[in-house]
């Protein structure tokens, strides 16, 4: 025979085994309203003994609070977000919040959509990594409405929202000139960072996004050292790994080849060497190789990867505090558009995979 099914306990339920009435129990579980001290100890023991859980919904309606927070990203896939969302996640977690991801895949429309869908759930506050696009009215129609916001890893040119950034300034400008230290001379750059074309220019208006400021502090170096800067050499766009690879095997063959390679990401990285061996060059007798972000195994392969390290996991955390004052009420100064609230800085690690440039036939 089968069993019955069991019934949720509801607030009523709680209610009746704490003697006291349903609008005193809502708001004591609710943390809504005033209640004595008697009646709380009442109710939250009379919930434990009953098992409640309360509904988040209801819960959203009547306070008009979800304890929820949503954050989009661009490339779950990639080893920096996913060390930032579990930054964000730990830190919202710890002060009652959910966390609710959505992956844009570097898309401004899929990133509209998802910022619309969190928005009709209610959430009570964003972090959002913005895709590359000419305008951001979705998020301008978020700061309007007062809903609080928090710009992870990007900036967007105009926006009154406080950011959290990565300063990458010295340490991009530390291992470009260890590459011109040791002979690189023809230094090529990879990046998924979609834009018009595959090729890179002084006019882009990329200066705002992570890509944009890794650039400009390899071509200034490169400039301030009287270095010529190939455009030719900087390949955007990437889309996948088979591209990036396509882009690797171009850059190292050919009359003029690179010598050296920064890859934007690990996701890069990893595709860059799997074209580097399958063309039979070695890393750093042939091509040496550098990279931004600093995932564990970037020191165990083999030879180990110089890297620009990010505070990764700290960024995140930042980002989360950020938008803990921001749905406070603590953050009610006007925010400078193009201002970085938390800025944190990366290093150069320098391990072996940067050596001498070789002239190759």
């Amino acid at each position: 025979m089968k069993s019955p099914a069991r019934r949720d306990v509801t607030i009523a339920d709680v209610a009746r085994r704490a003697g006291v009435s349903r609008a005193q129990t809502a708001r004591a579980l609710g943390s809504y309203g005033a209640v004595s001290e008697a009646v709380l100890s009442r109710v939250v023991a009379a919930a434990d003994e009953l098992g409640y859980r309360a509904n988040a919904l209801a819960r959203s309606v009547s306070t008009g609070k979800s304890h929820s927070v949503g954050v989009v990203v661009g490339d779950i896939e990639n080893p920096f977000f996913g060390l930032s969302v579990r930054g964000i996640s730990d830190a919202l977690r710890g002060a009652g919040y959910d966390v609710v991801l959505m992956n844009t895949g570097e898309s401004h429309e899929v990133e509209v959509e998802a910022v619309r869908a969190l928005d009709g759930k209610r959430v009570d506050g964003f972090v959002v990594a913005p895709a590359l696009a000419s305008a951001y009215p979705h998020l301008e129609a978020l700061v309007e409405a007062g809903r609080p916001l928090v710009l992870y890893d990007r900036d967007v040119p105009g926006l009154a929202a406080p950011s959290v950034l990565v300063d990458v300034e010295d340490a991009v400008q530390e291992l470009t000139l260890a590459l011109l230290g040791a002979g690189h001379r023809r230094i090529g750059f990879v990046s998924t960072l979609r834009t018009r074309g595959e090729g890179w220019t002084d006019e882009q208006p990329i200066s705002h996004t992570p890509v944009g400021r890794r650039i400009n502090g390899v071509v200034r170096t490169l400039r301030d050292a009287g270095a010529q800067v190939d455009p030719s050499a900087i390949r955007l766009g990437a889309r996948g790994a088979e591209d990036v690879r396509r882009h690797v095997r171009e850059l190292v063959t050919g009359d003029a080849p690179v010598t050296a390679l920064i890859a934007s990401d690990a996701l890069i990285a990893t595709a860059a060497l799997e074209e580097l061996r399958s063309l039979g060059l070695t890393v750093p007798e042939d091509v040496s190789i550098a990279m931004f972000d600093d995932p564990p195994w970037a020191g165990l392969v083999s030879p180990p990867l110089t890297v620009v390290s990010q505070p990764v996991l700290d960024a995140g955390v930042a980002a989360a505090r950020l938008l803990l004052e921001a749905m406070s009420g603590a953050a009610t100064e006007l925010v400078e558009p193009g201002r970085a609230d938390r800025a944190l800085r990366a290093r150069l690690v320098m391990r072996e995979s940067v050596g001498p440039a070789r002239e190759r036939d």
